[in-house]
């Protein structure tokens, strides 16, 4: 009798970081926004409101949209404009340099933008690591009253998320759920307000 896979429960990749920074860029950009309308005078209200709907399309697409949907056959990436469903069997490997990616099979390479690298987290971990190392290999701060951290290498946030991806990809990447066609599929939803909103706001300006 053939034991059922386990079933593995979704996780989400997000940055924390993004997601801060698209709240606050939002709200400036919607007060200067609704401030223009409510108080400008002749076309300025409609070249705000234009500007508006081109700005927060882009805004949320490149800071709240990105996402990483992390699934037992299957990784999808909702990247600022698009979205990928990749079947782990279509996965050659994920690759991390100056930016986190996931190489096809087919050859085609897509950007994981909600798992970005930091270069500055990296070499944090690395003065954290050859600190650990240094006190023997084990947990940081013992008897020093610093905050102690698990044994084992030391690793910045988004190169441990990559390595868990990595994992996973060798463990279902051969299963017969985790075949399929990659779809790609453009997020019109986005792009159809910024389209919009540039058209509008280069007619304004044209016309004065």
């Amino acid at each position: 009798m053939t034991t059922p896979d386990p079933q593995y429960k979704e996780r989400v990749h997000r940055s924390a970081a993004a997601i801060a920074g698209g709240v606050l860029l939002l709200g400036i950009a919607c007060w200067l926004g609704v401030d223009a309308i409510a108080a400008g005078k002749g076309s300025t209200p409609w070249r705000a409101l234009a500007a508006l709907l081109l700005v927060v399309p882009l805004v949320t697409a490149f800071t709240l949209r990105p996402a990483v949907f992390v699934g037992q056959d299957r990784l999808r990436v909702r990247n600022p404009f698009r979205i990928i469903v990749l079947p782990w069997g279509q996965i050659e490997t994920l690759r991390s340099g100056y930016s986190n990616e996931a190489l096809t099979k087919s050859g085609a390479k897509f950007q994981l933008w909600a798992i970005p690298v930091s270069l500055r987290a990296r070499n944090k971990a690395a003065r954290r690591e050859a600190r650990r190392v240094a006190q023997g290999g084990g947990p940081l701060g013992v008897g020093s009253g610093a905050r102690a951290v698990p044994d084992g290498p030391v690793r910045a946030e988004s190169d441990r998320a990559m390595d868990e991806l990595r994992e996973l990809l060798e463990a279902r990447g051969a299963e017969e759920s985790a075949q399929g066609e990659i779809v790609v599929r453009w997020a019109y939803e986005v792009v159809g307000p910024a389209v919009a909103g540039a058209v509008l706001l280069g007619i304004l300006l044209v016309v004065g």
